[in-house]
């Protein structure tokens, strides 16, 4: 799967969120925050700060999903990444 323009493909990372004293949350909780971590698959051609193999936070209520085989991808906007690591 290859991204193209100003798209990136990205796989979600399942993380536990822990509160600001160790606690970890539960899901539900966890699903309050508004970003979430994935590790980009394909950067588009169009995108200048986002490579392949990078980590990044981006908007929970932004893009789409798409299954490839047995694998859940999301497929964003670079103007949705919020961070990169």
């Amino acid at each position: 799967m290859r991204a193209i323009n100003k798209f990136i493909v990205v796989s979600p990372i399942h993380e536990e969120v822990k509160s600001e004293i160790g606690l970890i949350l539960s899901s539900d909780e966890a699903s309050d925050l508004r970003y979430n971590r994935a590790e980009v698959i394909s950067a588009g051609h169009l995108v200048e700060s986002i490579a392949t193999g990078d980590e990044v936070y981006y908007d929970k209520h932004a893009g789409h999903e798409a299954r490839l085989g047995d694998v859940l991808y999301t497929v964003i906007l670079e103007r949705d990444v919020v961070v990169c690591m």
